[in-house]
């Protein structure tokens, strides 16, 4: 029986797996062999850093966040149970503890972050390229930065540990240095 065959948009069984639910029309009509994305002329195929940055300071800003309330919350409850608060007062004591930890973790990561994408688009445009150079550099500026007022030392210390943190990030993600060492 031909009726058996028959789906809801009226094309056979066989043929419905192609079929788009959404737009009611078959998609193999549809010319699949040009790229499905759309690029400027000449443009590249990937984001740039310039466009990364927000989405990198946005993450950051909801990690320090999360971070934060997360240790915040399990203060405010040691502290106030230590403190032996019952009642309202340890509910308002834990979500103040909660949202303070979280606001300065998130302030801090999210300043880390501006400062980390702003050298790196520097760098990218004043070098002229974007590549894991920049990504060193930029972490590595971004802890002395970060810790420039705290003394030469700290300072340094900062610095070494961007541009530990980056390198690191670099050895795992790049492919021009897992093949080098290959």
């Amino acid at each position: 029986n031909d009726y058996d065959n028959v789906s809801a948009y009226g094309t056979t069984r066989g043929r419905a797996s192609t079929l788009s639910p959404y737009l009611n029309f078959d998609p193999s009509y549809l010319d699949t062999q040009q790229p499905e994305f759309i690029f400027p002329e000449g443009a590249s195929r990937q984001r740039g850093r310039f466009e990364l940055a927000f989405s990198q300071i946005g993450a950051s800003v909801m990690g320090g966040a999360t971070i934060g309330g997360a240790t915040g919350l399990y203060n405010g409850i040691r502290q106030t149970a230590l403190a032996g608060h019952t009642g309202k007062l340890r509910m308002t004591q834990v979500l103040n503890y909660t949202m303070k930890q979280g606001a300065n973790v998130a302030s801090s990561l999210g300043v880390i972050a501006v400062m980390y994408s702003g050298t790196g688009v520097l760098l990218s445009l004043a070098r002229g390229s974007d590549d894991e150079v920049n990504t060193v550099a930029s972490g590595a500026i971004t802890g002395l930065l970060y810790k420039s007022s705290a003394g030469l030392k700290t300072c340094l210390k900062g610095g070494a540990v961007g541009l530990a943190l980056t390198s690191a990030y670099c050895a795992y993600t790049s492919d021009r240095i897992r093949n080098f060492f290959k």
